[in-house]
Order: C-alpha cells, then structure tokens, then sequence
C-alpha cells in the first residue's frame, strides 16, 4: 500500500500541487467491479482544500487516473455502519450516497479517522460521523503500515509550515553561494552557524556603539511623559466640563422629548375630535326633515330620503375603541335613536294613511270596470307609493317592527281591495257567459261601492234557464249533432272562449304588477338569506302572515323569494277559488267548454312558468289546471259511459249509430280548439278512449269480463229476443245503403290516378267481410242452437260492393 501511495503521490497529485495524507482500497457496494482508491488530500498552497479523490487504473492497466473529485466541504455525513463490530463497508454523502466496501476493516478506519482530523483543522461545517466508535475519532491509528499512511503524514500537517516566496528566494541566493550546500549538509549547516555567530556580534556592538543615541531617545521618552501628564490633566478638566454639558443635554433631551409627546397626544386627540364631529355630527336641515318634514310632496320625501340616508351613515359608523366611553358620544347616540324612532313611527303612520286611502280611492272606479269586463289599473297607485321606496329600505333596515307592521298592513287593506274587484269581476264574466235575459237585469251594478247582486245560487239558476230551451246543461256526442247544426250553439261556446280568455289576460297583467311592485317596494328583489322574514305562519283561508314580534328578533325564513310569494298569497287569495268557481259553471253551461278551458289555461300557466316556476302566478294557474284537466278527464268518461248505457228508439230511424257518425264532427271541433295547443297529448289520449268506446261490442265486453260465451244468451239485456231485435233493424237494403255512402265518401278523399279508388275500396270489402264472418263466429259461439243468423250473406256483401262500384 505504501509503494501505491508514493506512486499516487508523484504521478497524480504532485502535479497539482496536493499531498496525499490517506488511501483506502474500496469497490462499490452490492457490485462487482475493479478496485478503485479514495484519497484524501490537502492542496499546498494556502488557503488550504481538502478533497477526496477517486482514483482507478486504466483500462490497460499500466496506470492511474483521476476520476472524480469531491470537496470535503460538501461532505454531510460518514457512516460506518456499525461502531462496535468490524465492518469494511461504509457510506459517503456528498450530493447522493456513495456506498463502499473497504479491503480491510483497518484501512476503512485509518481512513475515516483522516477525514475526522481534516474536518476538525479545516472546516468550520463540522461532518456528521454515524455509527463510527468515538475511540476511533480521538485516537490515532496503532503503528503499522497504516500509522505510516496516516499518523505520521498527520503530524507532518500539524508541525509544517510553508516557507514564504521571499524565504524560499532568500535561501536559494544562500545555497547558490555555497558550492557544497547541496552535497555537503553539515559543513553547509556549520558555516551558517559561524556566520550566525558573526552576525549576533556585530549586532551587539552596533547596540553598544548607540548607547548615546539610547540615552538622547530615553530622555525625549521622559518628556514625552510630562506632556502625557499635563495632556491628562486638561483632558480630566474638560471630562468635567462635559460631564456638566452632558448633564444639561439630558435635562434639555428630557423636556424636548415631554414637549413631543405632549404634541402628539394634542394632534391625536385633534383627530380624534374631528372624526366625532366628522361623521357624528347631522345637520340641522336634516333633523327638521326628520322632525317635520313633509311625506306628501315630492320634495318633502326628497329630502326625508336624504336625512335618513344621512342618519343612519350617523348611527352605523364605526366608532374606534374608548369613543363608546364619552358622555358626549352617548348624548349623540340616544338622539340620534330619539330621531330615528321619531321618524319611523311618522313614516309608519304615512304609509298606513295611504294604504288605507287607496282603498276608498279605488272602489270609485269598481262600477265602470266591472261592467267592461276589466280589472282596475293599480299603476298610479304603485308610482305614488314607489317614491318611499328607499324610505321603506331605510325602516326595514332600522326598524324591522315598524317595517314588518307596514307589510302586514298593507297585505290586509289590498287583499279586501283585490278581493271586491275580483269577486265583481267574476261576477260579471259570469253573467257574460250566462248570456243577456230579462232575469239579468237584476244582477245590475248598484251603489258606490260597485258590489254586485244576487246570490251565486240565483246566478246558477239564470245559466240553466237561459240555455235550457237550446240545450240540455252537459252536452254529449249523442247529441253534437244537432248542436252542431245551431248557429247559436257555436256562437255561445266562442262566447265562453273569449270570455274565458278574457278573465286571464285581465289577472296576468294585474298578479305581475303588484309582484313587480311588492319587489321594489319592500326591497325584496335581492333572493338571498335574510334574519327573518313572515313566511312561517301564512295561512291560505286568511290566517296571520307574521306573529308579533320587537325589533331586532326576525322570524327565520329561507328566502326574500319566498316572501313575495306569501305576500301575493295572501293578497290574491280569492283568485283561486274564484276560478275554481268559473271553470264549475262553464263546465255546467256546457261539458265541452272544458276543451276551451284545458287549452286556454294551458297557455296561460306555460307562458307565466316561462317568467318564473315558482312565482304565485304559475302556482295558482298550476292549481287550477289541474281541476280543468280533471274536468276534461270527466267529460271524455261521460261521454264513454253515455255511448255505453245508449238505447236504440224504435221509432229511430235505422242506420250507423248516432255517435259513430257525430264522433267525427267532435273530433272537427276538438282540433279547431287544440290546433297548435301545448296539451295537444291530452286530446290524443282521449281520441284513444272515444274510439276504443266506439269500437266496443257489448257482448264482447261481457266476454272480456269473464263471463262464458254460451251463458251471454241468459242475460237479460243480451237474450235471443234482443239479437233477433237487432238483426232485424239491419236489413240487407240498409246494408248497401250505408255502404254507398260509405263508397261517396271515400270516392270524395281520392284522387283519381293510378285507379286509386278501387284499390282502396277492395281492401275495406274485405275488411267489412272479416268483422261479418266475426260477427257470425260470435252468434255462433254466443247462441248455439238458436238458428239466429243475420238476413244478408257474404255473397249479398260481394253483390251489394260490385254493384255500387259499377253504378258510379
């Protein structure tokens, strides 16, 4: 190892100007790979850097060389893996982990302790050593081949020194004036000592031969004394001097710094006053506004507006901390409670005068509105009231009591308002769709107050008579077709229609605008939480809005949304039944008046879900079409059990049913009404109902209800006597009558290309021969034994279909 070293030494790092103070033979852990050597070196010139350098052989192996280098700087830890058992492996960390496996436990050992002593004489960072024994970091090495690798070149660091550029020049001079100083080291040594020798007595006689100089220099020191002494004593008289200077200054220092403070607090308190009188202070004009000031003009609410405004800015500032503590201050703030109380309750009284105003106002116009079917404009009253709108902001954010009794009493005024002139405006569309007669005349407007009379029962028995001589009260497919025929028939459903639509163009506009105004006037527009609101006590028969509550204590509530909602509940809450109440007598007047209805209240309730789902309009519009499509639903089921429980006169004339043939005709009517309609589902489902009611034989509907074949004949409505009865209405000559026109009407919807004509007419001879040879496995399979057959053949059909097709 020794041999290794030295060639190390002079072949790597002597030339770059290092000494190798340890090596340690290691390959990587967990590999196998060639040997390499970790060196742990100091560079000669100052200052010093350590560094420990990996070093291999070639590739051909006739040498060595530098690989990689690594400043003991950076070096973080060293762990020995294990300090009380020998282990050769050990672990650097520089930037990573080196992992590495020594030759030899004493190598690794000899080596860590040279990187311990280098970082203890050069590093300031001190090197974390882990799982190394603290005998190892304190102790050197035991002699050896290793002492020499380690111990002895320590303590050539500890003792050398290098030799300055002027000592190396000095001593090259010197050799090269000895010949022999290279070749002859003693006798070189042994004329340095003589010259030496020379040099100290020279020296000793140069000290001699200025003994009087020396005297001259220590007498000059003697005076140079007594200047020191008199220069001390000026100094200490002006120490005191200064001391009483310092004395004055501080006293000086002292009063500036009072004088300072004093000023500080006077421009802090300055500010503090400015920012009391500032945003504390409201002027007169504003307290007389709030004192006196006029709710009537517009000016007057112009400037209430503004001192409230101002006021409340007054009451909601910010006060900063001990402000709260001033006599003043609470002087300040009971007043300006005094004022705001004060101004609530004149605003509150305002507000309910010209509510109750509105009232009175409004019934003057009743008479002339009723009469043309239309419900008064609230617009003038809505902008006069809109002018307080911020006032009312204002009360609902002061005085929420106040703001809370307002909306109550508002809500109880307008909803006895609303309800006059809708039940008048009812009562009127009512006596509109009942039709003008002599017992009308006494439903006249009468009195100020625009109150209707007559009772609602005398309204309904004024409907029966005015269209009991035309037509019976619920109409029905047995009898469309004469109704149909009467011009005044038609004249009086379009009536109702018009009516009908009518009544909800008059309520849309007027729930919209006083939503829109409960919005804006109460400041409700802004859907988001709120402390408390009245929703919770809402009743629909006119119950409570809101409990009785001080201010300050809201009741909770989800939405402000929510609120206009129960507003206009409460204040609309006739709208409903008295629709309700419409709907009933249109539907008594005449049953397919609720084909009008569904699709006119269809429209209606799309278009208002359109504006907002959950607005009052859309519900209650929501409700009421439920029970018109109940209606509706009614009508079809009766018209179903009217076709069911239908006899046959005998004095009738002999032909097609009357509502087979009248089903067209209704179905004419239905879709002139729902052409274009959003409930046009509805119509098709009935359309499926009617002509599966149409369709429906009763002796296969008792069949489909469980009862056997051969006992249909034992019942009553279904014996022999009553086929033979209905075989017999149905001769073969009106057989080929009903087919001939049943041939016109086809002949009337063809075209006459490509024979059309006669294609389509084979197809229904064969389907009217399929229902006979039905009809005829029925009789059979219903009557056995009863020689009951019809009186025509299928070669009668097969004659009765050739002969009206050569005939036109």
């Amino acid at each position: 190892m020794t041999a290794i070293k030295h060639a190390l030494q002079r072949d790597i790092f002597t030339p770059n100007d290092e000494r190798l103070l340890s090596i340690v033979n290691v390959c990587k852990a967990g590999k196998k790979k060639k040997n390499c050597f970790l060196c742990a070196t100091v560079t000669t010139e100052r200052p010093v850097q350590v560094k420990v350098v990996k070093v291999k052989k070639s590739d051909k192996g006739d040498f060595y060389k530098r690989q990689i280098a690594w400043a003991l700087r950076d070096l973080a830890v060293v762990d020995a893996k294990d300090a009380i058992k020998e282990n050769p492996e050990f672990d650097l960390h520089f930037e990573k982990i080196y992992k590495w496996v020594a030759s030899s436990t004493a190598e690794k050992n000899a080596f860590i302790s040279c990187i311990w002593k280098l970082n203890q004489r050069y590093l300031r960072k001190k090197i974390d050593f882990v799982n190394v024994s603290s005998q190892l970091l304190e102790e050197s090495v035991p002699s050896g081949e290793n002492q020499s690798v380690t111990g002895g070149d320590e303590e050539v660091v500890d003792e050398y020194q290098e030799l300055n550029a002027r000592e190396e020049q000095d001593i090259e001079i010197m050799m090269e004036g000895c010949e022999y100083a290279i070749s002859n080291a003693e006798a070189f040594a042994e004329k340095l000592s003589r010259e030496l020798q020379v040099l100290d007595g020279a020296n000793i006689q140069s000290i001699m031969a200025s003994e009087k100089q020396v005297n001259i220099l220590m007498k000059l020191l003697d005076e140079a004394l007594k200047e020191v002494d008199q220069i001390e004593l000026k100094l200490s008289s002006y120490e005191e001097m200064l001391q009483s200077v310092k004395e004055q200054m501080d006293q000086i220092s002292e009063s500036n710094h009072l004088i300072h403070l004093s000023n500080t607090n006077n421009v802090k308190l300055l500010s503090e006053i400015e920012f009391l009188v500032n945003h504390m202070d409201l002027a007169k004009g504003h307290i007389k506004a709030l004192q006196e000031g006029d709710l009537a003009s517009s000016r007057g609410i112009e400037a209430c507006t503004n001192a409230a405004d101002a006021l409340l800015q007054c009451m909601n500032v910010a006060l900063r901390p001990g402000h709260d503590l001033l006599l003043a201050v609470k002087q300040q703030q009971q007043r300006f409670s005094d004022l705001r109380e004060l101004f609530a309750r004149r605003l509150a009284s305002h507000l309910n005068n010209v509510f109750v105003q509105q009232g009175h106002d409004q019934s003057s116009t009743l008479a002339q509105h009723s009469v043309e079917l239309t419900l008064p404009n609230h617009h003038p009253f809505h902008r006069d009231l809109l002018r307080y709108a911020k006032l009312m902001e204002w009360l609902k954010s002061t005085d929420y009591g106040k703001y809370e009794g307002l909306t109550k009493n508002y809500m109880d005024y307008l909803s006895r308002l609303y309800e006059r002139e809708i039940k008048d405006f009812f009562e009127v569309a009512k006596i509109k769709m009942t039709g003008t007669t002599k017992e009308s005349k006494k439903f006249g407007l009468h009195g100020s107050s625009g109150k209707l009379t007559g009772s609602t029962s005398s309204l309904n028995k004024l409907s029966v008579q005015s269209s009991g001589n035309r037509r019976s009260q619920s109409s029905s497919l047995l009898d469309m077709g004469n109704m149909s025929a009467s011009d005044l028939d038609v004249a009086d459903r379009t009536k109702f229609d018009k009516i009908f639509e009518q009544v909800l163009s008059e309520l849309e506009p007027l729930c919209l605008a006083e939503q829109d105004f409960i919005s804006k006037f109460f400041k409700l527009q802004q859907h988001q939480s709120m402390p408390g609101t009245m929703a919770e006590a809402e009743d629909l028969d006119g119950g409570t809005l809101s409990r009785q509550h001080n201010c300050g204590t809201p009741l909770p509530v989800s939405s402000e949304k929510d609120m206009i909602r129960q507003m206009m509940i409460k204040i609309f809450r006739c709208i409903e039944p008295e629709l309700n109440n419409l709907i009933a007598l249109g539907d008594k007047i005449d049953s397919f008046n609720s084909l009008y209805m569904l699709v006119k209240m269809s429209h209606h309730v799309w278009t208002a879900q359109n504006v907002d789902p959950a607005s009052f309009l859309s519900t209650t519009l929501g409700n009421v079409l439920v029970t018109v499509k109940r209606n509706f639903d009614k009508c079809i089921s009766n018209q179903i059990r009217q076709m069911e429980e239908v006899k046959i006169s005998k004095k009738s004339k002999v032909g097609i049913l009357p509502f087979v043939a009248e089903f067209e005709e209704f179905a004419g009517l239905a879709e002139s009404i729902f052409k274009n309609a959003e409930r046009r589902g509805d119509l098709d489902k009935a359309y499926t109902k009617l002509i599966r009611g149409v369709f429906v034989n009763g002796v296969e509907a008792r069949v489909a209800q469980g009862i056997r074949e051969e006992e249909v004949s034992y019942q009553l409505a279904f014996n022999k006597q009553e086929l033979r009865k209905v075989i017999k209405e149905y001769p073969g000559k009106e057989v080929k009558k009903g087919l001939d026109n049943l041939y016109k009407k086809v002949d009337k919807h063809l075209c006459e290309e490509e024979n059309l004509l006669q294609v389509v007419w084979h197809s229904m001879q064969d389907e009217f021969i399929r229902q006979y040879k039905h009809f005829e496995g029925l009789i059979a399979r219903c009557y056995p034994g009863s020689g009951v057959t019809m009186e025509f053949t299928i070669q009668d059909i097969l004659d009765y279909c050739s002969s009206i097709a050569q005939s036109h």
